[in-house]
């Protein structure tokens, strides 16, 4: 009998990359043959290393239009029936959606629709939004038709979000992607008693660095010497992504820094003091997070869905209010002065990233996954 085919459906090489490299080992571990559809970047000789086949798909995220989608899933469908998937395992909102659809028409049996996070939709409390969620439960209905589904999610509150039990059969929810801890190791905290705070991450309005701006503008007018670099670039595929102009002109103000995207973010934290994420929502886990506790940062964070899944107030950090730059300063204020508490919370947030977030312990709870759809389909391993 031939080997199990998975295909990994995903819009960016570079988001896969970043983020999913180890369910592709974890699917060759299992002997899976793996296929990644995806937007073609600059990554794809760095999957092709790995022993996966590529299938470009030129779509572009921010077209959201009912015929840009509709064409998406139709070439999906044929390239699932081309390639002889048996296993289809969608990344995040669009391409469990558009994934989900062609894999009924593909008719590929075994469906893994990973979540990870609400993205806008999540973080926008409009009305329309609202309307936006709806219409993803029920299409999410939709795709688990006619075939065997499980859901992978990144924190305690989006299966409920979308219209799932956490604790239900078929339900997973994962470490976020996890870290690997022999390579992000524990750092020395940097000389000197300034309070250096860093934002690492897609340059979006969800983000919430206009927030860490005016909060750390408010702490250096209150006599902290504290400062704040941006390391990320903008997403012009992102509706709420933030310009170039406005990250330029942060840069002028006194003790703000965008320093463009970094190739190793361990250079980060070797050079800061804590990690900074004052997301407005829509997060699964964010993995900006776990790499800076892997590196022995404390964070801090908003009480939302995901950040606080990690984070335990005081624990491995703090946790501020939502939206609240004027609450996010009296923290920053208060830390400036106390770094054995830095410390301190530091060294418990890397405990908690070898307690479940790691790489190895989400690769194992991916496998077991495809395991049960597998034997399900009639292909077991």
């Amino acid at each position: 009998m031939s080997k199990v085919r998975i295909a990994f459906i995903v819009t960016e090489d570079w988001f896969f990359v970043s983020h999913f490299l180890p369910m592709l080992r974890a699917a060759k571990e299992l002997g899976l043959e793996v296929v990644v559809i995806t937007r073609v970047g600059k990554h794809r000789h760095l999957i092709e290393n790995l022993g996966a086949s590529v299938v470009p798909l030129d779509i572009e995220r921010g077209h959201l239009g009912f015929l840009s989608i509709g064409s998406s899933i139709v070439r999906i469908a044929k390239t699932l029936r081309h390639e002889e998937i048996d296993l289809v395992h969608c990344i995040a909102l669009r391409s469990v959606v558009t994934g989900g659809i062609a894999a009924m028409l593909g008719g590929v049996k075994g469906r893994i629709f990973a979540i990870t996070g609400g993205g806008l939709l999540a973080a926008d409390k409009s009305p329309k939004a609202a309307i936006g969620r709806f219409a993803l439960r029920c299409l999410f209905r939709i795709t688990r038709m006619g075939g065997r589904s499980h859901f992978l999610f990144e924190n305690v509150t989006d299966p409920e979000t979308f219209g799932l039990n956490a604790a239900e059969p078929g339900v997973t929810v994962l470490g976020g992607a996890g870290v690997n801890p022999d390579y992000y190791t524990p750092l020395p905290m940097p000389s000197g008693s300034s309070l250096k705070l860093a934002i690492v991450g897609r340059l979006v309005w969800s983000k919430g660095v206009d927030l860490a701006v005016e909060a750390v503008s408010i702490a250096r007018e209150r006599g902290h010497d504290v400062t704040l670099s941006l390391f990320g670039l903008p997403d012009p595929s992102n509706p709420r992504s933030l310009s170039v102009e406005a990250l330029e002109a942060w840069s002028r103000l006194p003790g703000i820094k965008w320093r463009g995207s970094s190739s190793d973010v361990r250079e980060v934290w070797a050079e800061h003091d804590m990690c900074c994420m004052p997301t407005r929502g829509g997060e699964g886990l964010p993995r900006s997070i776990l790499e800076a506790a892997a590196c022995g940062r404390p964070i801090l964070t908003t009480n939302v869905p995901g950040c606080r899944d990690f984070v335990r107030h005081d624990r491995e950090g703090w946790l501020a209010p939502v939206d609240d730059a004027a609450a996010l300063a009296e923290w920053i204020c208060a830390l400036a002065g106390d770094k054995a508490s830095i410390v301190a919370a530091g060294s418990r947030a890397r405990e908690r990233v070898m307690e479940g977030f790691t790489e190895a312990r989400v690769m194992g709870q991916v496998q077991d996954v495809y395991r049960e759809l597998c034997k399900a389909i009639g292909r077991p391993l």
